[in-house]
């Protein structure tokens, strides 16, 4: 089996073109991409050559891990014709599929894979992304952001969900005046034109390593801030104005299966709406660009592939 993928040969160097696929086990899906959406955070590390070593890391590499595609061949409860989200794939014989995602066929097993019912093709691919955002502020102990830095597609996330969960609304602030639209119930400011020096609770949903020393002196006493982002610099602050608010600091990991299926009930019974949120669509046929204006366009929040021209 072949197959159509994106291929990052080394950084910087990124094409399209055909793969091997691994032959698909007795519990596995094969699936034809409809959508997959491009990371300007993890992805984009990918491909500058900055992203920190994991298992598996290495090129040339099939990035996505955000698609949407149609079952072709299914099991496990699965139908023909279901749409699903794929979380990325390690299905290739002659590449490495770290993510694995950005292909036009795609084997994985079917436990890896998210029915999309009641949810639209394209926003579909957000799915991951709304997970994470949900595992940043929800769960047991956990407080809902009263400030959320940075308003990239993440950030606008998580303003959302905290909503839907039903807490105050948040303030973002967002230094690209570019990025100030497109608030839903929710104001966007500058850090210059926000005041208050007493929340509780605050989420960084930047990746910006640099911003410690500028989000501390807004915490209340004993207040704590999640990190959500994605850092690829070591992380450091001032101590002093730390220690005087007995400050909490914690990291937000990878999504959880209950926060997908928590994400989906939200779309589901309309408290949480995706729409909005994907900025920029183009040809999987043009995917070296496309790539290039995720990860260099600021005013691009969220770039899809189109892998409909692929039979």
């Amino acid at each position: 089996m072949e197959t159509v993928a994106v291929v990052l040969e080394q950084p910087g160097k990124l094409a399209l073109r055909t793969v091997a696929l691994q032959e698909p086990k007795a519990d596995d899906l094969v699936v034809d991409a409809v959508w997959s959406g491009i990371s300007s955070g993890t992805e984009r590390l990918l491909w500058a050559g900055r992203m920190p070593s994991f298992p598996g890391m290495g090129y040339p590499l099939v990035p996505g891990y955000e698609t949407v595609a149609r079952v072709s061949r299914a099991c496990g409860g699965f139908a023909e014709g279901d749409l699903v989200f794929v979380p990325g794939a390690n299905c290739y014989r002659d590449v490495r599929g770290l993510f694995g995602g950005a292909a036009k066929r795609i084997v994985l097993p079917a436990a890896r894979a998210v029915k999309l019912d009641g949810i639209a093709d394209e926003e579909g691919l957000l799915i991951a992304l709304a997970a994470t955002a949900h595992h940043a502020v929800a769960g047991d102990g956990f407080a809902l952001p009263q400030l959320i830095v940075g308003h990239g597609v993440l950030g606008r996330l998580i303003a959302r969900i905290t909503l839907a969960l039903g807490g105050e609304a948040p303030t973002v602030i967002e230094t690209n005046a570019a990025r100030h639209d497109g608030a839903a119930g929710y104001a966007v400011l500058t850090p210059d034109g926000d005041t208050r020096r007493d929340y509780h609770t605050i989420c960084d949903a930047s990746g910006a390593a640099g911003l410690l020393d500028q989000i501390i002196p807004r915490l209340a006493r004993r207040g704590g801030i999640t990190l959500a982002g994605f850092y690829e610099e070591p992380l450091s602050f001032a101590f002093p104005p730390a220690f005087m608010r007995e400050a909490r600091i914690r990291i937000a990991a990878e999504f959880t299966m209950a926060d997908m299926q928590a994400v989906k009930a939200l779309v589901a019974n309309g408290r949480l709406s995706l729409s909005g949120l994907i900025s920029h669509q183009a040809a999987a046929s043009t995917a070296a660009q496309a790539y290039e204006q995720a990860f260099t366009d600021p005013n691009c929040i969220k770039m899809a592939l189109d892998w409909s021209a692929f039979a």
